[in-house]
Order: structure tokens, then sequence, then C-alpha cells
């Protein structure tokens, strides 16, 4: 059963329309590019899970050079829950993207990921290869996610997991209750600011386009939004042996939800990888726009 269409932000760098993936799910994408005037390379963005345009300030920059396609996940921002709940698994995630691509005509592609996207987009490089030109990983890693959350605690990988398993679980089964209230926060400059000084996000140079994009978020279901985070807790590590295309590794040091050091390994494991990492949370790129932006442009520029 679908659920009513969530209310967008009004952007002007921002166009939104409603496509069908292969199963049958109404899936909302969206573009960077609403007149067809960016002149550049296309990306296609695999998004961090929940979320939404408004954390990339540099790609809505008319002048970013950029043109960007992206969508919001099955049941958040306006795209439809499957009729089946079970499919929203990273596979599922993978025919989204591709059917994105399909209709904006895309043959081949950049692809970049943020947080669970990058498993989105090493899972698609892998069974469907002849689409990705390059991969360009943000504060995320090719699989097992939860096993290197709460990296900068240098916990150990298993213990790591079901610490953050758990949570959604329980947040899974209780959402219900905390949803009036999340969806009733009052999100703005100041509560931004507020969050920043808790070391979970750090300061960051547009503040009222981060309170969109908070804004934004919340308005996904807990329990929903926890149902999501399960059902890609299970995506296994890639085989990246089997990866063959350039792809650039950006990482934060004090990232709490994926580890630097798993990103730099995987990073190791690539013939045609490298691994930059920046002072940050994992809303790198919402806290250093430009020097994200600026390795974003320069790869690819190696990659063409």
């Amino acid at each position: 059963m679908s659920t009513p269409a969530a209310p967008v932000a009004a952007h002007p760098s921002v166009a939104f329309r409603d496509i069908l993936s292969d199963d049958g799910t109404s899936v909302r994408v969206w573009t960077n590019d609403p007149e067809g005037t960016i002149d550049g390379p296309t990306v296609v963005l695999c998004n961090g899970l929940g979320t939404n345009a408004y954390l990339w300030p540099a790609l809505l920059d008319p002048e970013c050079g950029v043109r960007v396609v992206s969508w919001n996940h099955r049941g958040v921002g306006g795209s439809e829950r499957p009729r089946n709940p079970d499919h929203v698994e990273i596979e599922h995630f993978v025919q989204d993207a591709l059917s994105v691509m399909d209709h904006f005509g895309i043959d081949r592609a950049v692809l970049m990921g943020w947080s669970m996207g990058v498993n989105t987009m090493f899972e698609l490089a892998l069974h469907h290869p002849e689409r990705v030109a390059g991969l360009f990983a943000v504060a995320g890693v090719p699989g097992e996610t939860f096993a290197t959350m709460l990296g900068p605690l240098h916990l150990p990988h298993a213990v790591a997991r079901a610490l953050t398993v758990n949570v959604c679980r329980v947040a899974k089964y209780t959402g219900w209750v905390a949803t009036p209230l999340t969806q009733r926060i009052p999100v703005g400059p100041r509560l931004v600011k507020a969050i920043t000084r808790t070391g979970f996000m750090f300061p960051m140079p547009d503040v009222e386009l981060a309170a969109d994009g908070i804004r934004e978020f919340l308005t996904t279901p807990v329990d929903w939004y926890a149902h999501l985070a399960l059902s890609t807790s299970r995506h296994t590590r890639v085989p990246l042996s089997r990866i063959t295309v350039p792809a650039r590794f950006v990482a934060a040091t004090y990232d709490v939800l994926a580890g630097a050091r798993d990103m730099a390994t995987a990073a190791d494991r690539m013939a045609e990888a490298d691994y930059h990492e920046l002072r940050g949370s994992h809303f790198i790129q919402v806290e250093q726009p430009e020097a994200v932006h600026a390795l974003l442009l320069d790869f690819l520029e190696r990659v063409r």
C-alpha cells in the first residue's frame, strides 16, 4: 500500500517528476538542471538513505558544472512505498537507479554515492558494469555498512553492527510513537547550529539550506526509515576485485556512520582507486561543499 506523497521543499535549482521503476513502484526523481542549461558531464547520484537534494549545496549552484540526476528512496519524499514492503533492499535501489538512467536517456555515467548510496552504486557497478564509467564515494563503504559505524570509537565490527542494528529494530517498532513528534520539530538555523555543537555534524557555510534538508528528512515516518535501514543493513560487502572502473573515496575523519578506516582499506583493494580524508562528519558534503566538489570535478576530468 502506498503512502501519500510527502511535501517537497521548493528550490529553483531542483526539478521533480515521477517515473515507474521496473516493479511498478512510482519513484520521484530529481535533477539540478531544470532548464537543461548546465554545460558539463552528467552524474547519477545514489543519495544517502532517506535524504534529499538539499543536503548537496554545491550541486544546487547553477554554476556547478555538473548535471545531476537522482531520486528519492521508496516511501520517502514523494516516492511510493512498494506493494511488497520487503522490496527495499539494495537490489531494488539498483533497479530504481537504472530506471532513472533510462528515463533520462543515460547509457553510461559516473555514479556518485553518499552513505548507503555507496552500497547502491557499487552493487550497480558489479552487476551492470557497462552502465558505469566511474565511482565517486562520499562517506560510505561498499557493503557491511553497519559494521563500520561508530568508527571513531574503534569498536570491533561485530559490536558496532549489533549496536546499530538493534537501535534500528527498536525504532522500527516504536517509531509510530516518535513520528508525530519528529514531524513537528521546528527546524531552522538555530536548531542546525545546536546540532553542530554535538559533534554529530560540524559547522557548515549554508545553514538555511541544511535546515531545508533536515526538515525534508524528518517528513519520513521513523518506523519506515528504520525499516529501510534494517533492509539495507543486510547488504554484504561487494567483491571489489571485480570492479574495474576508476573510483575515488572521500571520507570524513569523525564520521560515526561510515568508518574512514574502512573506506581507506576499500580503496587499497582497488587497482584504480584513490582515497581522500577531510576533517568533518558524515555530512562532509554539507560542511565542506567546495572541497568535496573540487574532488568531484577533478575525478570527472580524470575519468574523461
